[in-house]
């Protein structure tokens, strides 16, 4: 899985900016693997694997990065289950949260799998679940390409990643890239 996200350009190294402010010497900017279909497909059939015991009836991913994967998922999932598996996304509110729209909903008890791209707090993958937690649906875990949280998260149900990478990071008033003078890179600018 790695030499995929190494051959597609996903595996950045220098000094970068993290969407949670933190800083890193590498990065994982996803969709430079989510251009290539066929990578992407690899990817999710063994991301939907993971999951196929779980009975998922709708596969959640968080705007943007999830929508890819989400959709990609929930067709993997239909083909390992034979079961119907609807894919849908929760977007960005004005207040910094996620939120479901498009009149999307969920019923009570709705077994969903919320998949992201790479993880490192945990933010977007909180807000989506906060955003779905009004319809009281039965989560069953959370997926990801890259777990890069060296195990600081905890959603409170399972996290299955394809990859975990060590990968440090740092508050910016303690990133040694940054003493050191390198400059930073927001690689999603």
């Amino acid at each position: 899985m790695l030499d995929i996200l190494r051959a597609t350009g996903a595996l950045l190294e220098g000094h970068f900016q993290l969407t949670s402010g933190r800083h890193s010497d590498r990065f994982f900017l996803m969709p430079h693997t989510l251009q290539h279909p066929l990578q992407t497909e690899r990817l999710c059939r063994a991301l939907a694997a993971r999951f196929q015991e779980d009975e998922v009836e709708t596969v959640v991913g968080p705007a943007t990065g999830g929508i890819i994967l989400a959709y990609e998922v929930a067709r993997q999932l239909e083909r390992l289950t034979g079961r119907p598996v609807r894919a849908i996304f929760t977007e960005k509110t004005e207040d910094g949260g996620m939120a479901l729209k498009r009149q999307w909903r969920l019923r009570s008890g709705e077994r969903v799998l919320v998949v992201e791209d790479a993880i490192t707090t945990g933010g977007s993958v909180v807000k989506a679940i906060a955003a779905l937690q009004a319809y009281q649906p039965a989560l069953v875990g959370v997926g990801c390409i890259v777990d890069r949280s060296r195990g600081a998260v905890d959603f409170g149900v399972p996290l299955r990643p394809l990859i975990r990478v060590d990968v440090e990071s740092w508050p910016p008033d303690r990133c040694p890239l940054c003493l050191a003078g390198v400059p930073v890179v927001k690689p999603k600018a």
